[in-house]
């Protein structure tokens, strides 16, 4: 291991570290905010809303992220009606395409993690806020929102998690994020090892970074769930 090497490779992927973090924010940004309307098709009386929504799911939990980033990458320029509209100059574009596959995909994910949040809500919590009166968005912003995602953060946190390895995926159509470079590196060094291992790194130390602060998070949220002490102070 040459370790002046690996520094000076260290540095040059933290360089492309910001590129990785936007593509996450923006994919768990705008998939989270899909997602919400995907749960609202979903647990909706309509039956077109709701099999739209299955079925949106299914595609896209079905299918490899990988192929879906080429299907949106390589296939929308195949479409008149998209090469020609306003839309074009943006997803014509590697970051944007990455972005919208990363977010569309993650949506499907997330939609199931937040219904089965939903599901979780015990029925006598809601029938007690419809008891005092509660219905319709203030249900929903002061017991079914909250309540939802404090069950959906365990599996939502692995989904945060699953997101910020999948941008590694961004570097095939090339946007070029920390994977991205690390490959450029590689094929102008042949060192495979040290450079893996410096991304490896990085990805470890970021996820570890966020897994934490979604544990703090869920700490925060779930103080009925804290562990009481063994030995409790008399209280005087």
């Amino acid at each position: 291991m040459d370790m002046a090497f690996m520094f000076e490779t260290m540095k040059t992927l933290l360089a492309a570290l910001p590129m990785t973090l936007a593509l996450f924010a923006l994919a768990i940004v705008f998939g989270g905010l899909l997602a919400l309307v995907i749960v609202w098709m979903r647990v909706s009386g309509n039956a077109i809303a709701r099999n739209f929504a299955k079925g949106y799911i299914f595609v896209f939990r079905g299918s490899p992220l990988l192929i879906q980033m080429f299907l949106i990458f390589y296939g929308l320029g195949q479409f008149g009606f998209i090469r020609y509209s306003f839309l074009w100059p943006a997803l014509r574009e590697p970051f944007v395409c990455a972005v919208l596959s990363l977010a569309l995909c993650t949506a499907g994910y997330t939609a199931e993690i937040f219904r089965f949040g939903l599901r979780a809500i015990p029925a006598k919590e809601i029938e007690a806020a419809r008891s005092i009166g509660m219905s319709g968005f203030l249900l929903t912003r002061r017991i079914l929102a909250p309540i939802a995602f404090r069950h959906a953060l365990p599996a939502y946190s692995t989904e945060v998690v699953m997101m910020v390895k999948s941008t590694a995926l961004a570097s095939l159509v090339t946007v070029w994020e920390v994977t991205g470079v690390a490959q450029r590196l590689i094929s102008q060094t042949y060192r495979t090892m040290e450079v893996f291992l410096c991304a490896a790194a990085i990805y470890l130390i970021l996820n570890f970074i966020i897994l934490q602060a979604m544990a703090f998070l869920e700490y925060k949220l779930t103080p009925h769930r804290r562990a009481a002490p063994l030995f409790p102070v008399p209280q005087r």
